[in-house]
Formats: structure tokens, sequence, C-alpha cells
């Protein structure tokens, strides 16, 4: 019986990486960002549920058929929020643990997987990882004028995936409207539910440009050097 399903938006282009495939389908280590991701999920969770590119379905179900485990692929929307809910739709009812991840977060470790996933099943409805911030932020007028200094101490750097207990998350999206959130914690903080913070990790940072997937074919490396 599937109890736990992870939602991936994998629709994005991905402008800020530059030309070329959707951002998900871009190459690492010979193989797609997103086939990280899910193999990562699939460590965890009974069910991974891909929102594809419109015209990548086919190829993106075929691509992710050499990882085994149950994957689903459904077209996604054209923001990530749509994709989300689309994904979402394509969930079976007995599923009560979602978990949504970035598939431009390819690296996370499954322990931190895991350990969203835990948090929901012992009661949490909404739960992220992040990290503390270590930066100095300010914020900031039209102008590009400092207006005020934010204290770090109350920031987080929040990561994916982010964990729900299922019937919160359908509410969360049904009472979205016309707002759009960057992330699905945001849609659950407007319904006036708590969102719980975990520890994140910083090899779960997302591919934003290119130097980030130098970064992660280093840390892969890495890896590699460390499990041989």
């Amino acid at each position: 019986m599937l109890t736990t399903a992870a939602l991936v938006p994998a629709a994005g282009r991905g402008e800020r990486l530059g030309p070329g495939e959707p951002k998900a389908l871009r190459l690492l280590a010979g193989e797609p960002l997103l086939h990280h991701a899910v193999r990562t999920l699939l460590a965890v969770v009974d069910l991974v549920v891909v929102a594809a590119p419109a015209d990548e379905v086919t190829a993106v179900r075929a691509g992710l058929a050499i990882l085994g485990g149950k994957v689903l692929v459904v077209p996604g929307g054209s923001t990530r929020q749509q994709s989300v809910a689309l994904a979402l739709q394509a969930v079976p009812p007995e599923v009560d643990v979602v978990l949504v991840h970035d598939a431009a977060r390819p690296l996370t470790p499954v322990w931190l997987v895991a350990a969203v996933a835990d948090a929901v099943r012992g009661g949490s409805d909404a739960v992220v990882p992040g990290l503390p911030v270590a930066d100095t932020i300010k914020r900031v007028d039209e102008q590009e004028h400092v207006v005020g200094t934010l204290d770090r101490s109350e920031l987080r750097a929040v990561q994916t995936p982010q964990g729900f207990a299922r019937e919160l998350l359908v509410r969360a999206h049904a009472a979205a409207g016309g707002d759009v959130h960057t992330d699905d914690a945001g849609l659950v903080e407007r319904l006036g539910g708590v969102v719980t913070v975990i520890p994140g990790s910083a090899e779960a940072f997302k591919v934003t440009h290119a130097f980030d997937l130098v970064l992660a074919e280093s840390l892969l490396a890495a890896r590699a050097g460390r499990s041989a």
C-alpha cells in the first residue's frame, strides 16, 4: 500500500542556467539532474510523480524507467505552482504524506529526505529543511537604497524536499487562487498553518547558474572518492 509520495515539478526552462534543455534535463555526470533527484527520493518514498515539460513527457518517462521504482510522469504547467498542483492530482487516494522536491536540487542527501518524511509521519502538518543565513541581509527600496537590515538569527534559507500532510497540501493549493508563491510552504502559511523547520544540508543546494553545475560535479567526485 502506498503511503508516501514525492512530487517533482520539472517543467521549468531554467533560463538563468543558459540556453539548452529544460533545467531538469541538463546533464550532471552524464545523467539528467532529474534522474539524480528521483533516485534519491525512491530510496525513501513509495511513489514519485514528475511534472515534466508537456512536449517531453514520453522521453522523460522512458528515461526514468531505467531507475526502477514506482514513477509517474504527467504534463506540467507554466509555473512551478501549477506543476505541483497537476502532480498532486495524480497521487492515489491512499497516500497521506506528500513531499515536494526540486529537480534542481539533485544532490540532496537521502537522510534529509527521510528526516522530512519522518517529521510529517510523526505528526507535523508541514515541514521544511532550512539553513541559517550566513550573509548579512539588507532590505532595499525601488532605487536600491538600503531601508533596513534584517536580523539574520531569525532567518533560514529554505530547501526541499518539503513535506506535508496530504490533505493540508490539497487544501492549500485549492485556496491559492491567483496568488503565486515560490514554495508550497508559502501556500500553507497563507492558510494559517504551522510550518516546522528542521536542519537542512549544504549538499541540498539548488542548481541555478552554470557555476552550480561545476560545484555539483565537484561534490559528486568527492562522494565517489569517499566511497572508493
